[in-house]
């Protein structure tokens, strides 16, 4: 299958491994991975911030970079949250119903990783090695927006040495949000600490989640206080072979 990575901004310029695993992965179970060059933000930071009008020009270029592909993936359930449920309202709140349908013809065929493997490609075992006691953190967007339940879970399960250990109060927010944390700091913090708390409980030596933005937020908070525990995107546990060890 052909498959078009957006790559999202944060794994651009910060987090380009998760990126680079979802290629590897992808590339070792068959498959060809293009990048569309004419990609950018797709809009999200300002369309959550309330900056709809800022966004309508990302999202029609976002339209127009993807619409050639049939299949679409993002190492972000929040990013692909964000094209398969805001961007057609983005359109539609601009009075454009042909950019609107557009928009959904796109997100239609957007994935997260974890969809695109389960649902899409119809493998749980990715031939995976990780021999690492972990834990997965939902992010709020993955399991609220894009709902992507336990597929995730089913992957790690299936990666062999891989001791996955349940997290405690796993649905609730870390409390990073965007802005959010930004704007509501202190609260911010409070809700880290609680989700901190909770990863230590697990006494696993590394966290796992589907979005590089939460991970920096509790790998942040972790590393301030020398807990000793990594985290590492989804992509790259799946991604990692016996070669890697």
């Amino acid at each position: 299958m052909r498959i078009a990575l957006f790559v999202t901004c944060l794994a651009d310029t910060m987090f380009p491994a998760a990126a680079k695993a979802t290629v590897r992965l992808l590339e070792r179970l068959g498959h060809e991975v293009v990048f569309p060059a004419g990609q950018t933000c797709c809009g999200q930071m300002h369309i959550n911030t309330g900056y709809q009008q800022d966004a309508l020009p990302l999202v029609r270029r976002h339209v127009k970079t993807f619409a050639p592909y049939d299949v679409v993936v993002a190492p972000s359930g929040s990013c692909v949250g964000s094209v398969r449920h805001q961007h057609a309202m983005v359109a539609r709140s601009a009075g454009d119903e042909g950019l609107a349908a557009r928009a959904e013809d796109v997100g239609s065929r957007t994935y997260e990783l974890s969809e695109l493997l389960i649902d899409v490609l119809g493998v749980q075992d990715v031939g995976a090695y990780y021999p690492h006691r972990v834990t997965y953190h939902p992010t709020c967007h993955s399991l609220r927006m894009l709902r992507v339940g336990d597929k995730p879970q089913r992957l790690l399960r299936h990666v062999r040495g891989l001791e996955l250990v349940e997290l405690p109060a796993a649905d609730q927010c870390c409390g990073f949000g965007g802005t959010f944390a930004l704007k509501n700091a202190d609260t911010s913090a409070a809700m880290l600490g609680d989700k901190m708390r909770h990863v230590l409980e697990t006494k696993a030596e590394v966290c796992t989640a589907g979005d590089s933005s939460c991970l920096m937020h509790i790998g942040g908070g972790l590393s301030r206080i020398d807990a000793g525990v990594r985290t590492v995107h989804l992509a790259e546990i799946l991604a990692a072979t016996e070669a890697d060890s």
